[in-house]
């Protein structure tokens, strides 16, 4: 696999970092938590769903190849994950981006798939069409008296505002809509958040969400993938929580996925991974450009992200030892530096008290898609391990294919 350099985020950059490994010794010394209350359990707690095989459809892309080829191959991964059945003439539609910052894609998503993702719509007899996010807390702070930054330059600078406004899309910054244009919702999946959790009203004005990730390594959450994704609907209160409570840090990913308010209009899961940020990330990182790139689509978001994961750590595990192991490269592997980061995440969001006060996040290992804490309550919330079914769009090697159908399958428990 090729790579390329990554880049530099203008607020979170590797100086950061290289203060926070300076800083380490710090996050050390903060009370410990038991490595057994994190613990995830052996895969003979794992069970396959019931039901039919979910299908995740997936389309080839050579490296290095024209728009043209990721537009089609967005085409045809999704005319075969949907009919769009769903989708009525003049239904409005969502389209849910990851812009956590005004980086370029792969740290935002593609956004070639996303103008042919709104085509799509649009000759599906879709009627009003969105684009919208809000981005990350290192660029923007959002409260009830003042608002820091801006997702709408950010939207802009990673090319997704163009791709939009040219394709006739809307764009939505949800913190542009104020304070108070939240609204409540509860996850089903009970006992890691405290209550509610604070969304967008404009996800109350359209009739279906189409979900558009990318693929990325994440310093505190290990990767970023579909359910990552859900942070950027939530006001900054309810991500201060998030942050906060952080022994139960990928517990409250996957449980907030099942708000019904997502779950009752989402539809696919869409995402180009012809790029991957495969160390560091969110924002900057290795950046590796397979030979060849996929992009693939699913109505369900566990399914999908069991095969955007496998990619995620194939990429990753294709980099040399020599290149992704040390503290610079990957420091999503040292507890301390996740720890600190997770309460400058803090300080930016409720102050020096919640910095000091909020729970140690405990990293974990990036080795295969079975001991990711985030997927294993996705398992639990989501009613087990999905059947995924690959299903082939054209111009995907077959060893590749192989390969990630093997490593999405369940092992038998010893």
């Amino acid at each position: 696999m090729g790579h390329q350099s990554g880049f530099e985020s203008a607020s979170m950059t590797r100086r950061t970092f290289s203060r926070l490994a300076a800083l380490g010794t710090a996050a050390v010394a903060l009370p410990a938590q038991s490595q057994a209350a994190v613990d995830d359990g052996s895969l003979a707690a794992l069970q396959r769903a019931a039901g039919p095989a979910v299908p995740v459809s997936l389309a080839g892309v050579p490296r290095g190849s024209e728009a043209e080829v990721t537009e089609r191959a967005v085409r045809d991964a999704v005319g075969m994950a949907t009919d769009f059945s769903w989708l009525s003439r003049g239904d409005s539609v969502l389209i849910k981006v990851s812009c956590n910052s005004g980086n370029v894609y792969p740290a935002t998503t593609d956004p070639v798939a996303l103008r042919a993702m709104i085509a799509l719509l649009q000759e599906r007899g879709a009627g009003r069409v969105i684009v919208g996010d809000m981005s990350g807390v290192q660029a923007l702070r959002f409260s009830p008296d003042a608002t820091t930054g801006s997702s709408r330059e950010l939207l802009t600078s990673a090319g997704l505002a163009r791709a939009a406004l040219d394709s006739g899309a809307e764009l939505q910054a949800f913190e542009e809509a104020g304070w108070d244009g939240f609204f409540e919702d509860t996850p089903t999946a009970s006992g890691n958040w405290k209550g509610s959790i604070l969304l967008p009203n404009v996800l109350q004005e359209v009739d279906h969400v189409v979900l558009m990730p990318r693929c990325s390594r994440h310093l505190l959450a290990g990767s970023t993938l579909a359910l990552k994704c859900a942070v950027g609907w939530w006001r900054h209160d309810s991500r201060l929580e998030y942050h906060h409570d952080a022994s139960t840090f990928a517990q409250k990913t996957a449980d907030a996925n099942s708000l019904p308010a997502i779950r009752d209009k989402q539809r696919l899961v869409v995402t180009s991974a012809t790029k991957v940020m495969a160390l560091f990330g969110p924002d900057s990182g290795r950046v590796v450009a397979p030979e060849t790139g996929i992009v693939f689509a699913s109505a369900d978001p566990v399914a999908h992200d069991l095969v955007s994961l496998s990619w995620l750590l194939s990429t990753r595990a294709a980099i040399p030892e020599s290149e992704r192991d040390s503290l610079m490269d990957d420091p999503n592997t040292s507890p301390a530096i996740v720890n600190l980061a997770n309460r400058m995440v803090n300080l930016w969001l409720g102050g020096v008290g919640a910095a000091i006060s909020s729970e140690r996040l405990h990293p974990w290992a990036a080795t295969d898609v079975w001991n990711d804490r985030v997927m294993r309550r996705a398992f639990e919330v989501f009613g087990g391990v999905p059947d995924v079914e690959l299903a082939l769009a054209g111009g995907v090697p077959a060893p590749l294919s192989n390969a990630l159908a093997e490593s999405i399958r369940l092992p038998a428990a010893s």
